[in-house]
């Protein structure tokens, strides 16, 4: 088994081995974990909505019993390209989508698949996308502040950090970075513009935060997480791809969703909760008037979380939370 460590702030475990056949696996946080939340069954239909360069897409290939083909999905054609090298031994039991997994539903029926046995969400970076130059999503180099998965998207983070009056800046670093410095790294922020390159931003953030003697974590990262979100639309996607998933779900299929901070957390959990529940109706009424069905049940009510073995290979999968449903 080799490994690589990962300096770069990236959520997913960058742990590849060699396998029976020679393959090189790359194993994300929680990967025998999501598997066995899975139940593979022969023959079945997989979606791995975040496929990434296709760690996960690539073990549920080669697992047992033998699946018939996983749909992998991802919004960043360079990671996807990566994917497509990797797994073409599958041949047509792989195959790769470029789009939002938000948009699986669609995704899945342009390729034939109405139905689905399972579902797999990995809501991490890889470290690729923070290694690699082009993505400007790393504080540990100089390079133009972008933070886009998909080079088409909309926005840039250069665009809203210079173009956002500061009290909505503020307060979207303290929403999505859980910031509590957020006002006063907007006002830095308003007063340095242009802020374009992701080392100005991190000195600037570093100037308003400072750094204890021994701090570990870069003053810069929720910042960053924050930008990095709103870039990406992520948390409409989660909402979004959640709901799409169950829809798509057979009946007894499962989906697996890891999530690494509470705000991505709070939503699979509010929603497994709302799906399962037989009752949604405000507590203030004395009877049930919302006929709702569930259309999930919660296989996990506590989340699942590395070994300690998994995190001292890797400190930065401690933050990894799996939650598992099952379509009903």
């Amino acid at each position: 088994m080799g490994l690589t460590m990962n300096h770069s702030g990236s959520h997913k475990l960058d742990l590849f081995q060699t396998g029976d056949q020679g393959h090189i696996t790359h194993l994300p946080v929680l990967l025998a974990e999501s598997l066995s939340a899975l139940m593979l069954r022969e023959n079945g239909v997989y979606v791995d909505g975040t496929a990434g360069e296709g760690g996960h897409s690539q073990a549920i290939l080669l697992s047992e019993p033998p699946v018939r083909s996983v749909l992998g999905i991802d919004r960043d054609r360079r990671s996807l390209a990566t994917a497509q090298l990797r797994l073409a031994e599958f041949g047509s039991r792989f195959v790769p989508v470029s789009g939002n997994y938000s948009d699986m539903a669609s995704l899945a029926e342009e390729n034939g698949m109405s139905s689905v046995d399972g579902v797999l969400l990995d809501l991490g970076f890889s470290s690729r996308q923070v290694e690699l130059p082009g993505y400007g999503l790393s504080f540990q180099t100089d390079e133009p502040l972008d933070m886009r998965y998909d080079p088409d998207g909309d926005i840039t983070a250069e665009e809203i950090v210079n173009t956002y009056e500061e009290r909505e800046l503020g307060q979207l670093i303290r929403r999505y970075g859980e910031e509590p410095r957020g006002m006063s790294i907007a006002r830095a922020i308003v007063k340095q513009r242009p802020v374009t390159t992701t080392g100005q931003l991190a000195s600037l953030i570093e100037s308003v935060v400072g750094r204890r003697p021994g701090q570990r974590v870069n003053p810069a990262t929720k910042t960053f997480q924050a930008l990095r979100i709103a870039v990406n639309d992520e948390l409409t996607n989660v909402g979004q791809g959640l709901d799409a998933a169950v829809g798509l779900l057979a009946t007894g299929g499962r989906l697996a969703v890891i999530s690494y901070h509470s705000l991505e957390d709070r939503i699979i959990k509010s929603f497994f909760n709302r799906e399962a529940a037989t009752c949604v109706c405000p507590p203030s009424l004395p009877v049930c008037v919302c006929n709702q069905t569930p259309r999930l049940k919660i296989i996990n009510r506590r989340v699942i979380k590395p070994s300690e073995a998994e995190v001292q290979t890797n400190p930065r999968s401690r933050s990894a939370k799996l939650r598992t449903a099952e379509r009903i």
